[in-house]
């Protein structure tokens, strides 16, 4: 496939994959949004289809990698070139921040309603006062919609749980073999992927909110920075390079581990 088509893929599958996962982190944060309080069962399944219609739209095209731990994972099982994986990442990172401010601009009454609501102020006030002075600063109100974030803060914890996470996902997408064009997983392909990925956020994503995926992480945090929502607090630059540095150990060592005993 040509360098176009890579990029074109690629931002336009995960701007998509952001803008569902992160937009049912939203709808069920925000306070003035009518899936409030929905619950975790709301986000894993809201996260799962926004894989699937991410995978779905950008199959065809660039592979649907849609995750820098998937690109290195096919780079080391040999399925993608070296040479196109910065391109593949920049893609990645450029569509996760797209889909972040797209997140932004659906959501946008609600965003500034709940920022400036004191009853949810207050709250998180309240909150602050709770955690340990010891621990990290803590996130803003929204950061959550945009980023992931622990339950525990311990970094060799933390780190471990996402590399556990996404061994399972990228060793399920290895797994499946590419389609008859050689383009990609396929439309089972993205069904069962995205099947994968409510698993594993039902079941692994307790502790850290599952990132499995460092542009998932990196590009709307990077959003939650710039953007000029008021009461949004800090956005925990600390934690970030966990869910960074862990999905990729995790697709780097799936990539080995299919070599080892898939190929």
């Amino acid at each position: 496939m040509s360098s176009s088509d890579i990029f074109i893929g690629e931002t336009i599958g995960t701007a998509v994959l952001i803008l569902l996962g992160a937009g049912v982190c939203a709808a069920v944060t925000l306070k003035h949004s009518k899936a409030r309080n929905a619950g975790w069962l709301a986000i894993t399944f809201g996260w799962g289809f926004a894989v699937l219609t991410g995978a779905y739209l950008a199959g065809g095209v660039s592979g649907a990698h849609l995750n820098p731990a998937v690109t290195i994972g096919l780079a080391i099982e040999g399925g993608t070139k070296w040479s196109d994986v910065p391109l593949y990442l920049a893609s990645e990172l450029l569509g996760a921040m797209i889909g972040a401010v797209l997140v932004w601009l659906a959501y946008y009454g609600q965003f500034r309603a709940h920022l400036t609501d004191p009853e949810v102020l207050e709250a998180h006030r309240g909150e602050e006062g709770m955690v340990d002075p010891a621990a990290a600063p803590q996130a803003g109100p929204v950061l959550g919609i945009f980023s992931t974030g622990p339950e525990i803060r311990n970094a060799v914890q933390n780190v471990v749980t996402e590399v556990i996470a996404t061994v399972v996902l990228v060793l399920a997408i290895l797994t499946q073999g590419l389609n008859d064009n050689g383009n990609g997983i396929g439309t089972l392909g993205a069904l069962i992927t995205a099947l994968v990925v409510v698993g594993i956020g039902l079941s692994l994503g307790g502790p850290t909110g599952y990132a499995i995926n460092p542009v998932r992480d990196l590009g709307p945090r990077i959003v939650h920075a710039l953007l000029p929502l008021p009461n949004k607090g800090g956005s925990d630059w600390g934690y970030a390079w966990i869910p960074v540095v862990g999905p990729l150990i995790g697709g780097a060592l799936a990539g080995g581990l299919y070599n080892l005993a898939f190929a």
